[in-house]
């Protein structure tokens, strides 16, 4: 029996295995892991007969579960970590400890109000407690992460002045800035009704910098229902929010991912949060090497292009996270593919959706890109972009 000190066969078979690869496992480990979920029960066999019991074999998928478990397996590794490191290197853990541990992922997200309840109040209601909660326990968002604005701070003595014909490309004469405190009031608005009007995402946009004189990316999102009128006639609500995206929580949405995406997306979501992570850590790198040596280059270049972009909220996104834990990573996947699930929405009100996006330098990162390729405008349209950097 698994709770014995004395492994079965079949058990033994898999100890075997292990040792093999120079790792020790128990039977206590294994009893552990299989009430985890991370390893599935022996396969029952037949009687020997003459009650002497019965055989069981090992699924052929244990013996490699086992032996990576082992590896990786240490103080501090809980259960929903441990099943998303090996799914992440592709081994066999059973689906339903997967869409778990994703979805745990979510739950373990809290933003400040979280504590809130929802029972009884209606969303306005609840926003009001939740203003008054953050104003009496101060609680406000990290906007920029501090090296972010270190860099921002640094371009800017090193560049001086922005050109005219970037200034001009800011129509707002007199943006209203907004306070940590408002911010924070935004972001729990969102995540409470699942949109902003465009008007406070561009003040978001300001807000997150504050460094630059001129924002033209703020611009263009609170000049969009002007500009275009008919375009945003069919995604703008009446009160100017993006009506494609989800009403509610839009973390219900990643719960429902979790609990549906094929397993291919999740791993592809989770390996391009890996992988955008890896590259704004190293682009801050680089940055930062540039100005310390006072030659401002391909890095500075590629910071400032995609500053106000998807790309430059990646690296906010990523310095606001110091500490990878794989329930982060998960999430992040999560994210990534809620935002290609809203991009198709959006392509199907604007056909096209303005693809050739995607090639402009900084847009997206290389991962990202790939990402909305793959899951999105589909690979006849890989050739024109993939060899545009990120």
């Amino acid at each position: 029996m698994a709770s014995s000190k004395v492994p079965s066969a079949a058990d033994q078979r898999l100890i075997d295995r292990a040792a093999r690869h120079g790792l020790t496992v128990t039977v206590k480990r294994l009893a552990g892991w299989r009430r985890a979920g991370l390893v599935p029960g022996n396969i029952p066999g037949g009687g020997l007969g003459r009650g002497r019991g019965s055989t069981s074999a090992p699924p052929p998928e244990s013996f490699d579960l086992v032996v990576a478990l082992a590896r990786v397996a240490g103080r501090g590794k809980r259960p929903a970590d441990l099943a998303l490191l090996l799914f992440a290197e592709g081994l066999p853990v059973p689906e339903a400890t997967v869409r778990a541990a994703f979805r745990a992922s979510v739950d373990a997200d809290a933003l400040p109000g979280d504590d809130v309840s929802a029972d009884g109040l209606d969303p306005d209601e609840r926003l009001d407690q939740i203003s008054q909660r953050l104003a009496d326990r101060g609680q406000v968002l990290t906007l920029v992460p501090a090296r972010a604005r270190r860099i921002d701070e640094r371009i800017t003595r090193a560049l001086g002045q922005l050109p005219p014909e970037l200034l001009e490309l800011d129509q707002n004469p007199e943006p209203q800035p907004l306070a940590p405190k408002d911010a924070t009031l935004t972001a729990v608005t969102a995540t409470i009704g699942g949109s902003v009007p465009l008007q406070d995402i561009g003040a978001m946009l300001r807000a997150m910098s504050p460094a630059m004189a001129a924002n033209p990316m703020a611009s263009h999102v609170e000049t969009t229902q002007a500009d275009v009128p008919e375009a945003a006639a069919s995604i703008l609500a009446e009160d100017g929010s993006l009506a494609f995206l989800p009403d509610g929580d839009p973390r219900d949405v990643l719960r429902v991912l979790a609990d549906t995406a094929p397993l291919e997306d999740l791993a592809a979501g989770w390996h391009t949060a890996v992988q955008v992570r890896e590259w704004a850590l190293d682009l801050c790198q680089r940055v930062e090497g540039e100005l310390g040596a006072g030659q401002l280059g391909t890095a500075v270049e590629e910071w400032l292009h995609g500053r106000q972009l998807m790309s430059g909220l990646s690296v906010i996104a990523t310095l606001r996270e110091p500490r990878w834990t794989p329930s982060r990573g998960a999430f992040s996947a999560l994210m990534w593919l809620f935002q290609c699930q809203t991009l198709a929405m959006l392509d199907s009100l604007l056909p096209g959706c303005q693809w050739h996006l995607l090639k402009i330098p900084g847009f997206a990162p290389a991962p990202v890109r790939n990402l909305i390729l793959s899951k999105v405008v589909g690979p006849g349209t890989a050739s024109t972009t993939e060899t545009t950097t990120g």
